[in-house]
This record gives C-alpha cells, structure tokens and sequence, in this order.
C-alpha cells in the first residue's frame, strides 16, 4: 500500500485558522514538504510550526520569484521523486500550502506530477481574499454582485478590460505592480472605493483606504474595489 498525498491549505497566515482537519492531517503525518523562499524561510511551514509535533521527516523546496517558469518546474521536478519515495514506501506526506491550494497555490504542480499515481487529498483553506474581506470589515459581496479575482501582473490592457463588468474586484500579487496598478485604479475613477490589505492575520497586518498608501506593497497585499449594489458596505475599516 502507498501512502496518502495531502495537499493542505493553511489559511493566510494565523495559525488558528487551520481547518480541524487540517490540524488532524498535521499533527499525524510522517512527513512534511513546504516551498522555501530563495535567501529566507517557509512561510507555510511557520504558519504550521506551532502545531508540528516534532521528529517528522520535512522536504524543502527551494523556490524564487521569477517571472521565468523554468526554475519553478525544475524545483518541483526535483522534489516530486523525493516526496514519491516517501509515498511509495508507505508514509503520509503533507504539502504545506499557504491559503488554498488550489487557488493560486504551488500544490499545483506537485499535484500535477503525483496524483496520476498515488492516492491524493486536497484540503481547502481560508484564502487569503476571504481574509482580506473580513480585516476590512466589508463583505466581498452582496446579493446578485458579480465577485472578479485578478492578478496584479496581467499588463493594464486586460486588467481594465477585466474590471470593466465586475462589483467586487480583489487584485492579488501586487509586490513591484503596485504603483502600476494602483495608478490604473486612480484612472478608472475608482481609488475612493478602493481598500488595500497586507499581511492579513498577521500581528504587522494593515488595512486602510488605497488613496491613503504611497507606492510600494509586499507581495504578500491586496487592493479590494466595491462599486457594487450596495453601497452601505462600501464605508473604509
């Protein structure tokens, strides 16, 4: 018999946002496997660490930001072989994942190279979109409101082209795109419905209104834009 392939969402950062049964998956799997950013630590591994039990076997996968895929696919190329090891020889292996792995999540692609072949779980999380709504204090939408998630490194085109027909606009990976986009939100007339958002659930967390940031954002941010059906929601935290 092989073991099990978890993919675990983590939530966006507090530790007690763990589902109960990604906390169950945790505490009893042999082995962990986690993204590790080039020069710094594993975000999702921290997010776990607190409820590690200790003397489980951990798989770091050295990744970088690059617009370049290829590193990426070489990293996980790597680290698949070594993680099948592990399901081939019987034991449980958890894929740490920050927010949900299926929404914009490195799960992905390990997921791609193993679950053809082993027996493969995914467990949601609390995205980092949900959270970012809840720190603002303003619901992501209301009833008949079209809800649109946008990355901040599609160029202006079609970033205004998406905007366009949507109520509710999260734009996530903001990072080095964040003059850019937050200047295309000015042009667009909407920077007074607009709300930025770092580090969600985290003890540096911040959220105010867009018009009051300066220019540069973590990766780890968010813009929300409501100009939807409601507008009593539309008020800043």
């Amino acid at each position: 018999m092989t073991g099990t392939l978890y993919g675990l969402g983590l939530g966006p950062g507090d530790p007690e946002l763990l589902t109960l049964k990604a906390h169950r998956i945790l505490r009893s799997v042999p082995v962990i496997a986690y993204p590790l950013a080039e020069g710094g630590d594993s975000f999702a591994r921290r997010i776990a660490a607190p409820h590690l039990p200790g003397e489980q076997e951990e798989i770091a996968i050295p990744l970088r930001m690059s617009a370049d895929r290829a590193p990426g696919r070489a990293a996980y190329d790597a680290a698949a072989p070594r993680i099948a090891a592990c399901l081939q020889a019987g034991r449980d292996v958890a894929v740490l994942c920050e927010g949900d792995p299926f929404f914009y999540g490195s799960f992905l692609y390990l997921f791609a190279r193993l679950a053809g072949r082993f027996p493969t779980v995914v467990v949601p999380g609390i995205s980092s979109v949900m959270a970012a709504a809840a720190a603002a204090r303003r619901p992501l939408s209301a009833r008949h409101d079209t809800v649109l998630v946008l990355p901040a490194t599609l160029p202006d085109e079609a970033l205004r082209a998406a905007m366009t027909g949507a109520d509710s606009i999260a734009i996530l990976k903001l990072g080095r795109h964040f003059a850019r986009v937050k200047a295309l939100i000015r042009q667009e007339g909407l920077l007074e419905r607009a709300l930025f958002a770092e580090r969600v659930t985290l003890p540096d967390e911040r959220v105010l209104p867009l018009a009051e940031t300066g220019d540069a954002a973590p990766y780890f941010s968010m813009i929300l834009v409501y100009r939807g059906s409601e507008p009593d929601i539309t008020g800043a935290p």
